[in-house]
């Protein structure tokens, strides 16, 4: 019974760190690249859901005319692969018209920061003034199954998260590692200054390195509004906060930092909720971290950078 029980936190846990992780990869992403903390990020997720559910309220509405047996899953992704394509342009436009000019300005990172959280509070207020302070209900696109085995229940949607986050690490280690674009992302982080000296196109890669982290955002939104289907114009704030803390956790900069991070502060929240009452949740979770990150400040992965004067 107590094996049953710590498998099925474990597997819950396994789901909301997947949350954090492709979030906290657009945060990781973006500073390795920029040494930016892009703090609108957690609204760009709300955003994505927000996408994603006027794609599949239309997809839904059209084919069930057109052709009613369409199949689902083919409606899911379709939702996903548009959301996160309409997401990056939104990523794009943030970068072009708030932080591009303070970077070719050279503006003080403090400066980048307040410009960041005015981006996010924007993102907020504008749907909320848009579209109202109303919930809306995702569309149920893939049909949740649940199986149990030896006792431990899961789902096919919560098996869906859990394996994009590990397909989307792989990918992006792949893309970072062996590939001409993320050769030229990790010459950026370690001088920026002399990458276009070499014949490097600096605002391609900014851009690329936005977009990259607004479709997974956007990925994130879809898949989570998937598992918990209640949107507000607010969802992305804690989650996005959370999702920083989860990217500064596993050494931020560093790709597997956010997938280490993002689950080490999902089996926290998880396993801490499982024995503690859940009002004392975060209080508990964010003591423990804090604890970690004055013993190891840089993070699980992350290093002490030199910076010459």
């Amino acid at each position: 019974m107590l094996l049953e029980t710590f498998l099925q936190d474990l597997l819950n846990a396994l789901q909301w760190g997947s949350f954090y992780a492709l979030i906290a990869l657009g945060y990781t992403m973006v500073y390795g690249v920029l040494l930016l903390i892009n703090f609108a990020h957690g609204d760009i997720f709300m955003v994505g859901a927000y996408i994603g559910f006027f794609i599949a309220s239309l997809l839904l509405g059209r084919y069930a005319w057109i052709s009613p047996g369409l199949p689902s899953a083919l409606i899911f992704g379709l939702t996903v692969m548009a959301t996160m394509i309409i997401t990056s342009g939104v990523g794009v436009a943030l970068e072009r018209v708030a932080y591009r000019p303070l970077r070719r300005k050279g503006a003080s990172r403090l400066y980048v920061v307040i410009t960041a959280l005015m981006c996010g509070l924007i993102l907020e207020n504008g749907n909320l003034a848009i579209f109202g302070a109303s919930r809306r209900s995702f569309p149920q696109l893939l049909s949740n199954t649940a199986y149990t085995i030896g006792g431990v229940t899961f789902t096919n949607v919560k098996v869906l998260v859990i394996l994009t986050t590990v397909i989307i690490f792989v990918l992006l280690e792949t893309l970072v590692r062996r590939t001409r674009i993320g050769m030229a992302m990790r010459a950026i982080s370690y001088d920026r200054m002399a990458v276009p000296l070499m014949g490097i196109p600096l605002d391609t890669v900014i851009v690329f390195t936005f977009v990259l982290g607004s479709s997974l955002a956007a990925l994130a939104g879809v898949l989570f509004a998937t598992a918990y289907p209640v949107l507000d114009p607010y969802m992305g704030a804690l989650v996005g906060w959370k999702a920083f803390i989860a990217a500064v956790l596993g050494g931020i900069g560093e790709i597997r930092g956010a997938i280490a991070g993002g689950f080490l502060l999902g089996f926290v929240e998880i396993f801490v909720a499982a024995f503690f009452p859940s009002t004392l949740r975060d209080l508990i979770a964010f003591s423990i971290l804090l604890l970690f990150l004055s013993i190891k400040p840089t993070g699980i992965f992350g290093v002490a950078r030199v910076t010459k004067i």
